[in-house]
């Protein structure tokens, strides 16, 4: 695991941007992983501002969700779907037909998860995939005692979750819906590069505990840990408990310059 902490947030999207730029510019048919929230937000406005200056293109996309409400409309403008397309894949060149979102309907929940998991592997796998961090630290709906194996699945919502999501939803946790589709850890771990970004002080708890803590199912992002190449990007806000911080700026600093995160 690599960990990068960044000035500010928008540097910080800066160096998950450069994950992305090489992605787009050396693979035939790039596929990419999203999640919604706050911390990635910075990131998909860098994003747009490089395709509108011409820097990157995602005209060979395919995008897939990280995870779903279950309850909402696919058109809800609150749905995970309409998120991404709202704040990225409307504003770029990728393709009518990139995004592959999860299927939420009721007939289609038994399902759904197999589903998914078979359009992943049909892709050819997710090669960069994009995580925030949750203040339990849950990973897509991936709430603690989550599995570290599980697949793609119908996921319940904790308090502490619905809570964090209720700016959406009149800032009513019970207007939130309480489950959600989500790539299961084991899904995610499968991808070929993770990239990790946490912006904010609420998130310098779940950080540290993730990045220097014990591998365990109650704390879902300590999976990430396991993973050959994960790439933990955050602020000096989010990143302010982390003991070993003097380390993690000077690997970073010192790294050669074909070492790319």
């Amino acid at each position: 695991m690599e960990v990068v902490i960044a000035p500010s947030a928008r540097e910080a999207a800066i160096v998950a941007v450069s994950a992305f730029e090489r992605l787009l510019a050396g693979a035939d048919r790039p596929v990419i992983g999203l999640a919604t929230g706050r911390s990635p937000l910075p990131t998909y406005r860098e994003l747009i501002e490089r395709y509108r200056s011409r820097r990157l293109s995602f005209a060979r996309t395919r995008v897939f969700l990280l995870d779903e409400y279950v309850g909402l409309d696919p058109e809800d403008p609150r749905s995970c779907r309409s998120i991404i397309r709202r704040e990225l894949l409307d504003h770029v060149d990728a393709p009518a037909g990139a995004l592959v979102a999860l299927e939420c309907a009721a007939e289609e929940l038994p399902t759904a998860g197999e589903t998914y998991e078979r359009c992943i592997a049909d892709a050819g796998g997710i090669d960069l995939q994009i995580l925030g961090i949750g203040r339990n630290g849950h990973i897509g709906f991936n709430e603690p005692p989550s599995s570290l194996g599980s697949r793609t699945r119908l996921a319940t919502l904790a308090a502490t979750t619905r809570q964090d999501n209720a700016r959406s939803f009149g800032d009513d946790p019970d207007m939130v819906p309480r489950h959600g589709i989500t790539q299961g850890i084991g899904t995610i771990l499968e991808a070929r590069h993770i990239v990790l970004i946490a912006t904010g002080e609420a998130k310098r708890e779940p950080i540290a505990r993730a990045v220097e803590g014990p591998v365990t199912a109650m704390m879902p992002a300590s999976a990430l840990q396991l993973h050959p190449h994960a790439t933990v990007i955050v602020d000096e806000a989010a990143g302010e408990q982390l003991k070993h911080a003097d380390y993690y700026r000077e690997a970073y600093r010192d790294k050669p310059a074909w070492q790319h995160i």
